[in-house]
Parts: structure tokens; sequence; C-alpha cells
């Protein structure tokens, strides 16, 4: 090999070694960034079962309500 050819070649090389260092990087921070968001998507389903949870109460209050509301009727 001649003396160009060994120059490219650590040219491409620190190239390569640069380029795996960044992707290393960006690995850990998409998995930094996937774990967030799976922390959030968990929080976010709870979330969504309390208001679930909540909306049965309320139905049930509202129900409860209005069959109060139509024996007083039926009552009178």
């Amino acid at each position: 090999m001649n003396n160009t050819t060994l120059q490219q070649l650590e040219q491409l090389i620190d190239s390569l070694i640069e380029r795996n260092n960044q992707l290393q990087t960006d690995v850990v921070t998409l998995k930094e960034q996937n774990t967030k968001l799976s922390d959030d998507n968990e929080l976010l389903q709870l979330e969504a079962l309390e208001n679930e949870e909540k909306q049965k109460d309320a139905s049930t209050t509202l129900s409860g309500l209005l069959d109060k509301l139509q024996s007083a009727q039926q009552a009178s």
C-alpha cells in the first residue's frame, strides 16, 4: 500500500469511529426518551382509568338523582 492509501484508510476509520460514537450517543438519547415516553404513557393510562371511574361514579349519582326525581313526580 502506498502512503495515500494509508492516509485515506486512516481518514475513513476515523470517520467511522466518529460516526459510531455519534450513533451510540443517539442510542442512549433514544433509550432515555423511550423510558420517559413509557412512563408518560403509563401515567396517562392511570389517569384515564381514574377519569373513567369518576365518570361511572357521576353516572351512578345522576341515575340515582333521576330515579328520586321520577319517584317524587309519581308521588305528586
